[in-house]
């Protein structure tokens, strides 16, 4: 199974579009959302072809495949216009071999605060910014930045995890890094 991990799409019809291209020709199997889905914030100014209701719409056409975390700025209203479900908090999600993805939005959990059961995947948005490290017990922790407003001088970014290897990939299909997925060790 394929999975593709995005994040912080804030409302850019543009960028979705190119998101949900990048699923096709990656030929993913599943579609992970880690939050902010159309609200841009009061932090972050309009995102480039800034239309929510129409990215909602187009969301909604992939909602068999979709598996969504509620961010920061999602409201109520933002899950009445989805036809699919945002998960709270965070959640735990089989990836084969016995090994789980921990996802989370990343305003409450982040790589200096792990939820409990945190598997060997750890993966939050909320900080637009793309990275993959090794954790301590030599699982991992990453960000798949942002598609719409990356941060910190990183690209549009998002991630694949596929044949035990994580992979973080510009938003035109560049990989920028990679990292096996390992036994985690248990203390």
């Amino acid at each position: 199974m394929k999975i593709l991990v995005a994040s912080d799409l804030h409302g850019s019809l543009e960028n979705g579009k190119l998101l949900l291209e990048r699923f096709e020709k990656e030929k993913a199997d599943k579609l992970v959302l880690l939050g902010d889905l159309y609200y841009h914030g009061p932090r972050n100014p309009l995102t480039e072809g800034y239309d929510p209701m129409a990215l909602a719409n187009l969301l909604n056409h992939y909602k068999d495949k979709l598996f969504v975390i509620k961010g920061n700025c999602d409201s109520e209203v933002d899950e009445m216009v989805s036809e699919f479900k945002f998960h709270q908090g965070y959640a735990n999600l089989d990836i084969g071999e016995g090994k789980t993805l921990t996802i989370t939005h990343g305003h409450l959990y982040d790589n200096h605060a792990y939820p409990p059961d945190c598997g060997e995947v750890f993966l939050f948005g909320h900080i637009h910014t793309g990275f993959l490290e090794r954790r301590e017990d030599g699982g991992i922790v990453g960000n798949p930045g942002s598609v719409s407003l990356p941060k910190n001088g990183t690209p549009k970014s998002y991630l694949t995890i596929e044949s035990s290897f994580v992979t973080l990939k510009t938003l035109d299909g560049m990989q920028i890094d990679r990292l096996e997925i390992l036994s985690v060790r248990k203390e």
